[in-house]
């Protein structure tokens, strides 16, 4: 189902770019209480935990999925922790491999289709028999990652797994790699190659064997990233094999549960084929809602004390 929603962003944020860096640097969240536990992958690494469950007991709990090098200390990830714990769920928000405190133990880092690492996350969160509903939520990288795992696991997963509701998701990776390559996302792009430089660096530092740091001078753009470390170490051919095998537009005909993807037609950082009107119009469980403001990871307008965006998966997480 296809739906388009008349956002309107707060007054003085009048494009996607003032809509995406405003809240990133100036939003504060407070009250979110986590409990930071560990858990081992099934290939001897490890992912680290936030749990949020200040609401008491509750059989609900929404697993959250951050975007490129974020953490669940972004303010986008603990906005919506606080706005499920505040409607009496838990919340369980999840740091990818080298995104937490500490590096993990495998030359393997993070990518946009490690679907595997979700996967634990969820079946650890099963193997409690405390949740009758669960629902995730995804932004941005977490976004893709969330659809193509509904996608890819159409049909063997759990009954309390009821859906998902991810914002600002580039679910055609090739495209958005150009996007985010333009002179004027240069801005996000510099931010972006910024951590992940240091990421190897320190990587590199922990396991030499496997890690070669002089290949950062060849890096001017993160399709060269890609290309250099992110296709090799997960077993891609090639940045562009890696963009085409982990894009979630593919895995989207297949889901078989509700899900919801919101995505603001002036992200600065998505292309075109985000925006899979198409597929969303024939679908029975793939739901698109295209707002014209929102900025990527934006969503700022506040109502009750909560951005749009953390409302808005709220209202779905319940509706499903």
């Amino acid at each position: 189902m296809l739906f388009r929603t008349a956002y309107s962003p707060p007054f003085g944020l009048f494009n996607g770019h003032l809509e995406t860096i405003y809240p990133a640097l100036f939003r504060k969240v407070r009250g979110v209480n986590y409990t930071h536990t560990d858990l081992d992958t099934p290939d001897g690494d490890f992912l680290e935990l936030a749990w949020e469950r200040s609401a008491g007991k509750a059989d609900t709990l929404a697993i959250i999925s951050h975007g490129l090098e974020g953490n669940v200390e972004r303010t986008y990830v603990k906005g919506m922790v606080k706005r499920f714990v505040a409607g009496g769920w838990h919340a369980l928000a999840w740091n990818y491999r080298g995104c937490g405190t500490r590096m993990n133990r495998l030359p393997r880092f993070y990518h946009s289709g490690a679907t595997d690492d979700l996967h634990t996350v969820i079946a650890h969160a099963l193997s409690l028999q405390i949740y009758q509903k669960i629902v995730l939520v995804g932004f941005s990288l977490g976004g893709n990652l969330t659809l193509k795992y509904l996608g890819e696991q159409a049909g063997k997963l759990s009954t309390h797994l009821k859906g998902a509701v991810v914002f600002s998701a580039p679910v055609h990776l090739s495209s958005c790699s150009t996007k985010l390559c333009a002179t004027s996302n240069w801005v996000y792009s510099e931010k972006f190659k910024q951590t992940l430089r240091k990421k190897v660096r320190t990587k590199a530092k922990l396991m030499p064997q496997d890690i070669n740091p002089t290949w950062l001078n060849k890096v001017r753009t993160l399709k060269d990233f890609d290309t250099y470390y992110t296709a090799p170490l997960h077993g891609f051919a090639s940045a562009e094999d890696y963009y085409e095998k982990c894009s979630s537009l593919y895995s989207l005909p297949a889901i078989d549960l509700p899900a919801l993807l919101v995505n603001a037609e002036n992200d600065p950082l998505l292309a075109p084929p985000c925006f899979p009107i198409e597929i969303a119009e024939k679908h029975p469980f793939f739901h698109l809602e295209i707002t014209r403001k929102g900025g990527h990871c934006g969503f700022s307008r506040a109502q009750d004390g909560f951005y749009w965006s953390e409302n808005r998966a709220f209202q779905w997480a319940t509706e499903i």
